[in-house]
């Protein structure tokens, strides 16, 4: 089956008819059993997974976003009956349920088919430090694939899977997409929950997507993004982002570092193409500025010279008091050196960082992102093997200040170098400016016109709209994903945006006389209940489209969610329930529909 395994082309042949999610399910193994052994660390068995697939055929394809779409878990990250390891043997446990980013992806449809290998304990950013050997880079495994979410950027690179999950505290969400032609998108710090993740430095890791195509890695962070009061550091994804910086609007500037700021470690193939990236994006009618990057490469230091390194130490401090022996040696000759650590030490550290955030924040006024190389230069196993420090180190230069000072990056693949080993570069915005990166990211690509990954297909279907250029609707009957009038939003544009339920306070009940079969919400704070809804993203210029085929006694009002905000959604007028036979025991419409079958 030589098909592409992008989401766009998956879901299309879904619908089609053309195969199943079983089908893939069988393709996706075997194409992990006719691969390198070193990518997976566990694979889930064929018989769960077929079981996932065969619960899915039973559902309407248009029902789910991510329905029936494979991907890869780095192993810091639970899935639920799978071991987690951390790259770590001697760590090895067996989860009792998903992270909670799984969990969200799971519930859209996709199918998690097992845990990729990793830097131990995802330290480091070459991919070669575990006891489970080196993953091969997709294009020469001469080449480190970079870590740490070595396994989840190969398997998507080379089309086992469509998309993974990695991490990202100091880069490993970034370098090796950047080795391995892919899209790598560092969510904003909080975006994606942590709960059910193997922590490195807990106050700064941020669960990352890797994807063949932009379109790809927004739809999987648009169903992973959810505020999970289970994390401390979870927060929302605010929705008022029109304002100019940050929109995204046609001949937005970018910043680039100053000429002698730049480094690329001899690398002069990387220096041409980093040259070249900005005539791209000139080509897209961005104006082009140089900034002072100076501040942010001291922030980068800090990363590895103050207290984060006794955060990775406290993340597994029993194993490495109790087993040091259990580490590869490099990681704990890193982790170890977070005992040394005083509050004195933190504190002044914290203060750095402080000042070094308020002297950033000025120049995000005279630009709207930046465009950094997304590594210097890109090193042989051998290399790194005779000096793992200091080019691990090197890898770390563009990417380690990112989550100190709070951005938001994308890595997108822009060139091949001479030796036919791929570039990128990385567009960097401060945090929850992700989906103006992701129009960026998905207009180089395109320009750039790259194959995906290490396969020989080629598929960029647009983005969905974005946030910024829509407002949310909740909707908790006929206009769900394949109910009747799902047509009238998705022909305007609307995106699916996520599942989720009202405040307590809601009541549903089955309008009589109405085709197709609709129901009626209202607010009830005494006697109400949770009721599913589904979030969609409508284009603001189509709003009245949408409200002038809305019919009495429905309207549209605020409605109060789980999580205590308010989205613009459907209600009814109280007056219509008179002779309404009660839903609201159902939790949603669904479920109601089918008691009926």
């Amino acid at each position: 089956m030589n098909i592409s395994f992008d989401i766009t082309t998956l879901l299309s042949g879904y619908r089609s008819g053309s195969f199943t999610p079983s089908d893939i399910i069988r393709e996706t193994l075997a194409r992990i059993e006719a691969g390198d052994s070193k990518i997976w660390i566990s694979v889930d068995s064929a018989e769960r997974l077929l079981a996932q697939a065969t619960e899915l055929e039973a559902k309407d394809p248009t029902s789910l976003p991510l329905y029936g779409i494979p991907f890869a878990v780095k192993d810091n990250i639970d899935v639920a009956g799978l071991p987690t390891t951390a790259a770590c043997p001697d760590y090895r446990y067996f989860a009792d349920s998903d992270a909670t980013v799984v969990a969200q992806l799971r519930a859209a449809g996709a199918i998690p088919i097992g845990k990729t290998n990793l830097d131990q304990f995802a330290t480091g950013l070459v991919g070669v430090r575990s006891p489970y050997g080196v993953p091969g880079n997709a294009f020469n495994p001469d080449y480190i694939p970079g870590g740490s979410s070595s396994g989840s950027a190969v398997s998507v690179s080379i089309g086992q899977v469509s998309f993974s999950l990695g991490t990202d505290t100091a880069g490993s969400g970034r370098i090796p997409a950047c080795f391995n032609n892919l899209v790598g998108l560092k969510p904003s710090r909080g975006l994606l929950s942590a709960t059910g993740v193997v922590p490195a430095c807990k106050s700064l890791d941020c669960v990352s997507i890797f994807a063949l195509n932009a379109a790809d890695a927004q739809a999987a962070f648009r169903v992973a993004v959810a505020f999970d009061p289970t994390d401390s550091y979870s927060r929302q994804y605010p929705q008022n982002l029109d304002t100019p910086r940050r929109a995204y609007r046609p001949g937005m500037t970018f910043g680039v570092p100053r000429p002698e700021q730049l480094q690329f470690f001899g690398n002069e193939a990387y220096l041409d193409l980093y040259l070249q990236s900005h005539e791209r994006l000139e080509s897209l009618g961005y104006k082009r500025q140089v900034i002072d990057f100076s501040p942010f490469l001291a922030a980068a230091r800090l990363l590895y010279e103050g207290p984060w390194v006794a955060e990775r130490y406290w993340a597994i401090q029993e194993l490495i008091k109790d087993s040091p022996d259990s580490l590869h040696p490099v990681t704990r000759a890193i982790i170890e050196k977070g005992i040394d650590g005083t509050a004195v030490d933190a504190f002044e550290a914290s203060y750095k960082l402080q000042s070094f955030r308020q002297t950033t924040l000025p120049i995000w006024d005279s630009v709207d992102f930046f465009a950094t190389p997304t590594a210097g230069t890109h090193y042989t196993i051998a290399e790194v093997e005779a000096d793992p420090i200091q080019l691990n180190s090197n890898l770390g230069y563009y990417t380690n200040f990112m989550n100190l000072l709070d951005l938001a990056s994308i890595a997108v693949p822009t060139a091949f170098t001479p030796k036919k080993l791929p570039f990128g570069i990385t567009l960097i915005a401060p945090a929850f400016h992700d989906e103006k990166l992701l129009v960026v990211a998905d207009q180089l690509q395109k320009v750039s016109n790259l194959p995906l990954g290490a396969t020989e297909h080629k598929s960029y279907p647009p983005l969905a709209p974005a946030t910024f250029d829509s407002l949310p609707i909740a909707v908790c009957g006929a206009h769900m994903s394949g109910l009747p009038l799902n047509h009238q939003l998705t022909e305007l544009g609307a995106a699916f945006n996520r599942s989720t339920q009202t405040s307590a306070r809601y009541r549903l009940f089955a309008l009589p006389g109405t085709t197709p079969p609709k129901p009626g919400m209202i607010r009830d704070s005494e006697n109400g209940a949770a009721i599913e809804l589904e979030i969609w993203d409508l284009p603001k210029s189509q709003w009245a489209a949408f409200i002038a085929q809305i019919p009495a006694p429905l309207g549209i009002a605020n409605i109060e969610l789980s999580d205590g905000t308010y989205v613009k959604g459907f209600s009814c007028e109280s007056w219509a329930i008179k002779d309404a036979e009660e839903a609201t025991s159902f939790g949603g419409w669904r479920s109601y529909l089918a008691s009926k079958e």
